[in-house]
């Protein structure tokens, strides 16, 4: 039977905007209150989503929640109308209102973590949504996140699905960008690296003084309970609380994982050798450790390129190949080290580079853009096949976008009451597009 590693992106939401909500995210925050475009972030990531299903990858799309959240505006006291409340949240809250209309269920790398059948007890695939509690604007997201998930995964035979995580800083829980699979093959078990920022019931153990760690161990373990794996399919390692004081606000800004290649900054984990080595002993198997070291990229650099925010996947010749936004190609010292890095012996052999910079700007790159799901061909046969891109779902989409989508967004265009009808009227069209049932608040 053939295994394949699906990527299922999320689609930018019509609500798409610069509010800078990201407080540890460099991007988010120095691009905030900038005039956004909907219209081309989302058509930058359809583009990026059919590149690779023209590759001869799985490729499917999640779909963005409803924004603005009317929602839990009104569970925060305001009332009246749908227009009344935009009007009364701009005038008394207004970083609520922004947080509530934030597009970013796009970057679906935090939607969730997911297990693959070959590591699970039960032998399913499981999928946890994640809580996303330090941050207002996402947050709001698991409910709905884990209804778009059980339209698009819905054959219990093979999909499980699990609640988010109890909602307190104690097990934040920020998905897949913390979390990574390591394995020969995808339809072997594998080892999954569990990320962490701190020891959250532990206040003696190291976390950052700056920014937040938003993943926490007790989480992550969770997470690995939850999902019926064997203390011999996990490692849990600690992310070092410095970069995170320097923008690394999640594990998939320093490292990136793929098949046996784990590739990362060599300031990127705390007791590193030590962990690297239950690696190896747990995967029983090669594996390739691939540092950058920082005389050869800064983490700054790396924060600004987003070099580790990259895709490494295996393209269907069984060669891996590099998915970098532009920005590592616009930048002297990543560009260099790319060129390089394909010519070092290790099983990464391109570098393929591609336009999200309306993600970019608001602190999303090419890996945080996509869920990675890891799948047998039942299993993608049983995946909901009105998500899966081809030829006419990314000419559907298209047009989609042009239809729905504004070419500008101000965060003062947040309160115009228009906007809501105009996010209503996409969203209840992609569902039918889709297939995807009632998963949103204004449908009940």
């Amino acid at each position: 039977m053939k295994h394949f590693e699906a990527n299922f992106d999320g689609l930018v939401g019509p609500t798409h905007n610069y509010a800078g909500l990201s407080f540890g995210n460099v991007a988010s925050y120095s691009n905030a209150a900038q005039a956004s475009n909907p219209k081309a972030a989302a058509k930058q990531g359809l583009a990026k989503a059919k590149a690779l299903a023209d590759l001869g990858m799985v490729q499917g799309v999640l779909a963005p929640q409803e924004r603005p959240d009317l929602y839990s505006l009104r569970r925060m006291g305001f009332s009246g109308s749908d227009a009344e409340v935009l009007t009364q949240a701009a005038k008394q809250a207004p970083m609520l209102l922004n947080a509530c209309c934030s597009a970013s269920s796009m970057w679906t790398a935090n939607a969730a973590t997911v297990s693959p059948s070959a590591d699970t007890r039960n032998g399913k695939v499981h999928f946890t949504p994640a809580n996303l509690v330090d941050k207002l604007h996402r947050s709001i997201e698991p409910t709905t996140t884990g209804n778009i998930l059980k339209a698009t995964f819905s054959d219990e035979k093979h999909f499980q699905h699990h609640q988010h995580l109890p909602e307190h800083a104690s097990f934040g829980d920020e998905g897949a960008a913390n979390h990574t699979r390591l394995c020969s093959d995808y339809g072997h078990a594998g080892v999954e690296l569990f990320v962490y920022g701190q020891q959250a019931m532990n206040p003696n153990a190291p976390k950052p003084k700056k920014f937040p760690a938003r993943q926490t161990l007790e989480a992550s373990q969770a997470v690995a309970r939850l999902h019926q794996l064997d203390d011999e399919s996990c490692v849990f390692m600690q992310q070092n609380p410095d970069v995170i004081d320097q923008g690394v606000f999640h594990n998939d800004v320093i490292s990136v994982g793929n098949q046996n290649v784990l590739f990362y900054h060599e300031q990127a984990f705390v007791d590193t050798a030590a962990k690297f080595d239950e690696i190896r002993r747990k995967m029983n198997a090669d594996v390739h450790f691939v540092k950058v070291a920082t005389e050869q990229v800064s983490i700054q650099d790396a924060v600004k390129s987003y070099l580790f925010n990259t895709q490494i996947i295996t393209l269907p010749n069984g060669e891996m190949a590099i998915i970098a936004p532009t920005d590592c190609e616009e930048n002297p010292a990543v560009h260099a080290y790319l060129n390089e890095l394909v010519t070092l012996g290790t099983p990464i052999k391109q570098v393929r580079y591609y336009d999200v910079k309306q993600s970019m700007q608001n602190g999303g790159g090419p890996a945080c853009l996509r869920l990675r799901v890891a799948m047998n061909e039942q299993e993608v046969a049983a995946v909901n096949q009105h998500t899966l891109m081809n030829d006419a779902l990314f000419t559907r989409l298209n047009t989609w976008v042009d239809k729905h989508y504004r070419d500008t967004l101000t965060v003062a265009d947040l309160a115009d009451p228009q906007l809501i009808i105009e996010s209503r009227t996409a969203l209840d069209e992609l569902t039918q597009v889709l297939k995807l049932g009632s998963v949103y608040q204004f449908q009940k």
